[in-house]
């Protein structure tokens, strides 16, 4: 068995690594996908949930916003019972009660019970994107997590891109005193209580657990994975409170921009169904399809913009051009028929997830190793706040005035603003950053780190999320 003081053979460690991921990854990408459609689906229903149940644009945006709110509340606790019942417990938890509140969807009465589904589903599902991470960590060497998570994060791009199509041909099911919309709450929040059972029985909570490993790709993967363990807690690592993290002026620039970027993509997310009625006489499956083609787009545009960044070398400026594309496209939007507005979207999307993705490097390589996890959190948190915001401020805007042209134009400038912002945020720190955040003197030289676009890269190893 390897110790802490021998390292494992390469050869060995690569090969069970390559297992682990040919075995999890798959179902990941999958329960990824289940995950988004159920997060999103609400889109394509408003229309049919105005008509049955009499629930207004401004009801609907706050319904849609508030599962950001169940999300943000309930997931640093589903972290911490995470770590005490383990990620295949967790997990499988996670997908069956997020399931079972998709599936009661179904059942909405009125304006009071969407509003507390839609918060329950935010709470049920939180601990999920952690619980990934969380596995990967105990499963994976840390030179293997980056290409892992790159895969996963391929899931968001393929639901965005099927969740259209998808949710669009459920609406036109029938039967049994139902409506089109209740069915798909049923059939979408059923196939995750399906795939937590798959979950459960194909996941092991350790690697030692795992039949389809080798003894000795065994001792390799806990071997690694103990000796980063033994340099992380050498290391000593610091968790300072969220206070003190906002304190600092380039963590709260992190926060405001990833805000700015998250409520492009969510305004447009859960609107962009409505938007697309109104070009035409479409039935649920054609808006479905129209639906898929900024996301296609946006996903060639991503590695595209990546490729580019990894080239020439100017992140902060890379950021602020998809900013500023994104920004056009919600103003021009405003300028024209329901066809152009669609159009521009289209152009608009290129921009938001192209910024999306190009973000992360930043505070990556700004941030200490012994605060980044925290603060990534932290911006994660705050910035899926926009989800909130944005469709809120929408279905408020639509129910006051007639229309949702308030809202694009707040966005647009939003965009613009962070725009201009980005340029202040360091992608390196100073060397007394890390005191300043945790009062403890840094006992060794902060590194200058470059920005990495390891995750980036237009190739099979890359991501963009």
């Amino acid at each position: 068995m390897n110790t802490l003081q021998n390292p494992p053979d390469p050869s060995v460690l690569a090969r069970a690594a390559a297992k682990v991921k040919r075995h999890v990854l798959p179902l990941f990408v999958v329960m990824f996908i289940v995950n988004y459609i159920d997060r999103v689906n609400i889109g394509f229903v408003r229309s049919h949930m105005e008509t049955d149940l009499g629930i207004g644009a401004a009801a609907y945006g706050l319904g849609a916003g508030l599962f950001f709110i169940g999300y943000a509340i309930f997931e640093v606790p589903s972290n911490m019972l995470l770590q005490r019942y383990g990620a295949r417990a967790w997990l499988t938890r996670i997908m069956f009660t997020w399931g079972a509140a998709a599936m009661a969807m179904a059942f909405v009465r009125g304006e009071t019970s969407f509003y507390v589904l839609r918060f329950i589903l935010g709470a049920a599902e939180a601990g999920f994107f952690p619980g990934i991470i969380y596995y990967f960590t105990q499963w994976l060497p840390s030179t293997e997590r980056g290409k892992a998570m790159a895969i996963f994060l391929s899931g968001s791009a393929i639901a965005s891109v099927i969740s259209g199509p998808v949710s669009g041909a459920l609406l036109n099911v029938s039967g049994l005193s139902l409506h089109g919309w209740q069915w798909m709450f049923l059939i979408e929040g059923f196939a995750s209580i399906v795939l937590c059972g798959f979950v459960w029985f194909w996941l092991q909570s350790h690697p030692r657990e795992a039949k389809w490993l080798s003894a000795e790709e065994k001792d390799a993967l806990v071997g690694a994975i103990a000796l980063e363990q033994q340099a992380r807690e050498a290391a000593q690592t610091i968790k300072p409170s969220m206070f003190k993290l906002l304190a600092d002026k380039q963590i709260a620039l992190f926060c405001f921009i990833y805000f700015s970027i998250a409520l492009t993509i969510y305004g447009a997310t859960f609107w962009l169904p409505s938007m697309i009625k109104k070009m035409g006489n479409l039935g649920d499956f054609q808006v479905g399809l129209f639906n898929s083609i900024p996301w296609l787009i946006s996903i060639v545009a991503m590695y595209g913009f990546a490729a580019m960044a990894s080239k020439w070398k100017h992140q902060q400026a890379w950021v602020a051009l998809t900013l500023v594309i994104a920004a056009f496209g919600m103003f021009m939007s405003t300028t024209g028929g329901p066809i152009f507005a669609f159009v521009a979207i289209c152009f608009a999307a290129i921009g938001f997830k192209a910024a999306s993705a190009l973000f992360w490097p930043i505070p990556q390589g700004y941030l200490d190793a012994r605060i980044a996890a925290a603060v990534i959190a932290l911006i994660n948190s705050i910035g899926n706040l926009g989800g909130f915001v944005a469709p809120t401020a929408f279905g408020f805007l639509e129910q006051e005035t007639g229309s949702i042209e308030g809202g694009l134009y707040g966005l647009a400038a939003t965009s613009l603003v962070a725009a201009v912002v980005i340029f202040f945020a360091r992608t390196a720190p100073r060397g007394d950053a890390l005191r300043a955040l945790t009062g403890k003197p840094a006992t060794t030289p902060l590194p200058q780190p470059t920005v990495s676009h390891t995750a980036l890269k237009p190739d099979p190893k890359g991501a963009a999320s």
